[in-house]
């Protein structure tokens, strides 16, 4: 039986109003039983979480701040998003961590949340909720997807304006300021970072095809439409699931509707270098949505408790 990679790093959930907190061993699979809990502060409605690689702290967003609690719940500190905001749906402010645990980022979708200014992206001390550096964003978005890049340099971030597209940026942290890159496409969504921090993958925003692109420059290293999955594109689509099951593999989710108009969705695995349609990929999952890939061969999708099952592609005979 083939060795399971090093532990994926902590990760946080929010399960029946508390934020779990994960630290899997590197065999663990199956269901995982959280290694602490924590209530948000009093009041709070968690929009987005995160936790470091020591999980002392954990951090979360609301509608209206970004908040630091300890493991027991007792709050650190709290960053207000001023103005506070008078409208309750149609924005979710993002949260994600650095790899190293030392600045917080957040992404606040200004807009949609009634402030009368542009969107932002803005870095946080972790440990003191102080701003180190932000920038405007120029975007009209509902809520952003953050990816650290591995090499703890860069943050990439997808901003979702619904119809209207999707904006992918790249920043890090320069003298104090934010050295913010806006890639040159508004019809393309972030759907994973390979584990080096090399490539990344995106899917368009019709839904015609997935590419594999370089870090930093954005460049296409090979695309994919329907038709190369031997499907029809006027029935099937690319769905806006994936990402990296390894270094070497990606997974790519087709979807459509059956002729009696039930929803249809097949995942595939696809060659990361070389975009070679390999094989179908079973990931266990209840819907095609929900599945999360670590990057190191495994992948979490969700128990009827709310926690996370984790799977292996090595090890097909122990899921949880």
């Amino acid at each position: 039986m083939a060795q399971l990679p090093r532990p994926p790093r902590p990760f946080t959930r929010l399960v029946d109003g508390r934020l779990c907190v994960y630290r899997p061993a590197a065999d663990a699979l199956g269901v995982l039983t959280p290694a602490l809990t924590c209530r948000p502060a009093a009041g709070d409605e968690v929009v987005e979480h995160a936790v470091a690689a020591d999980p002392r702290h954990v951090f979360y967003t609301t509608l209206h701040a970004a908040v630091c609690v300890t493991a027991d719940g007792a709050e650190v500190w709290r960053s207000e998003f001023a103005p506070r905001s008078r409208e309750r749906y149609g924005h979710r402010p993002g949260c994600a961590l650095s790899l190293d645990g030392r600045v917080l980022w957040i992404y606040r979708p200004d807009v949609l949340a009634g402030r009368d200014r542009p969107d932002r992206w803005v870095a946080l001390d972790a440990a003191t909720g102080a701003v180190l550096a932000q920038a405007d964003l120029g975007t009209v978005g509902h809520g952003g997807e953050q990816l650290p890049h591995p090499a703890g340099e860069f943050m990439l971030l997808d901003v979702g304006e619904g119809q209207d597209g999707t904006v992918i940026h790249r920043a890090s942290l320069v003298d104090g300021r934010l050295d913010l890159v806006r890639y040159p496409w508004h019809d393309r969504i972030l759907i994973g970072l390979s584990p080096d921090g090399t490539r990344f993958m995106t899917v368009d925003h019709q839904q015609t095809d997935l590419a594999v692109h370089r870090h930093p420059d954005g460049e296409v290293t090979f695309s994919l439409t329907v038709d190369a999955f031997g499907h029809d594109p006027d029935e099937i689509f690319v769905d806006w699931f994936g990402g990296f099951l390894n270094e070497d593999t990606l997974v790519a989710t087709l979807a459509g509707e059956t002729e009696n108009e039930e929803d249809w969705s097949r995942l595939y695995r696809v060659h990361a270098q070389t975009g070679e349609i390999q094989a179908e990929f079973t990931p266990h999952a209840e819907a095609p949505h929900d599945i999360h890939l670590l990057g190191d061969n495994t992948w979490l999708t969700t128990a009827p408790t709310g926690h996370p099952i984790r799977h292996s592609d090595d090890h097909s005979n122990a899921f949880g």
